[in-house]
């Protein structure tokens, strides 16, 4: 199973982009054109970049452009400026430098971690972003409720933070049945719990689509009862994190009208991993087909 930490050794080559003195337009794996067509612009696009790591980042900037993405997930602050320069927004910022397996639930890294945020926090507010991503850590043996404790003991100084630069701090729930075993934050009432005890707008959740189908499904019920402590989205088919389209089980049109039915104004990110040579073609069609 591919991993977001595996992505950049493991994520296959190839990009086929055609122009013909006018819009760009993509190559399915059938070799038929798929002409570039106008968003609705009930959803705020984005895609994370892990996935596409083999493109060079300005050709991945010019061919999202293009297909209509505003925002790049999960890029790192050397690449801020080249995603402006482009005309996109990095939408969601990585955040400390300890990954996804240890995280604010560990109270040995809570020094740790506020000195990255404290340089991270006021750096991504002078560049016009708006949303950095935090994770719990695995359990280790942590029961949930000592996880939240420990988690709200550690966000207390980082959400402060955020609230003066007008950032908010973004915790990711993951699946830890299939990626990441022993995760934490892997059930969407478990994050509900920690932003309830915190108590600010600048700490929300990433609710994950894929992983969440894997780990309590009932996604689209779940969006419209939870969908106040929710900033973003990400989206993966399941099962495989691979394309959106009718290949997997989820009905990525339901869910995204159940999203815009919330009144939801954040991004919507993909985060699948493209089985089609030419996945720029793979991410236009996902973008489509989210676009209700």
């Amino acid at each position: 199973m591919m991993k977001r930490r595996d992505a950049i050794k493991s994520v296959a080559a190839g990009i086929p982009l055609i122009t013909f003195g006018g819009p760009l337009v993509y190559m399915n794996n059938e070799n038929s054109i798929m002409e570039t067509q106008a968003l609705k612009g009930h959803i705020n696009h984005a895609a994370c970049r892990w996935p596409y790591q083999n493109i060079p980042f300005d050709d991945f900037c010019i061919g999202i452009e293009e297909i209509g993405i505003k925002g790049i997930d999960l890029l790192g602050q050397d690449e801020w400026p080249i995603a402006k320069r482009h005309g996109l927004i990095c939408s969601m910022t990585t955040g400390d430098k300890f990954g996804l397996r240890k995280g604010f639930n560990d109270l040995s890294l809570h020094e740790a971690l506020w000195k990255n945020y404290e340089a991270l926090i006021p750096a991504a507010a002078n560049h016009g972003l708006k949303n950095v991503i935090c994770f719990s850590g695995e359990r280790n043996g942590l029961s949930d409720a000592q996880g939240i404790e420990n988690c709200a003991i550690g966000l207390d100084r980082m959400v402060k933070l955020a609230e003066k630069h007008n950032i908010t701090l973004v915790m990711e729930l993951l699946n830890s049945k299939v990626d990441h075993p022993g995760y934490q934050c892997d059930h969407t009432k478990w994050g509900v719990e920690l932003c309830d005890r915190i108590g600010s707008e600048h700490f929300k959740l990433l609710y994950d689509i894929y992983h969440m189908q894997i780990m309590e499904g009932d996604v689209t019920r779940t969006i419209r009862k939870y969908h106040k402590y929710i900033a973003h989205y990400h989206t993966g088919g399941v099962p495989g994190r691979h394309e959106i389209n009718d290949t997997q089980e989820l009905n990525y049109p339901a869910i995204m009208r159940a999203i815009v039915e919330t009144g939801f104004k954040g991004f919507v990110a993909q985060e699948f991993i493209p089985t089609n040579e030419d996945k720029l073609a793979s991410l236009k069609e996902a973008v489509h087909i989210c676009d209700v």
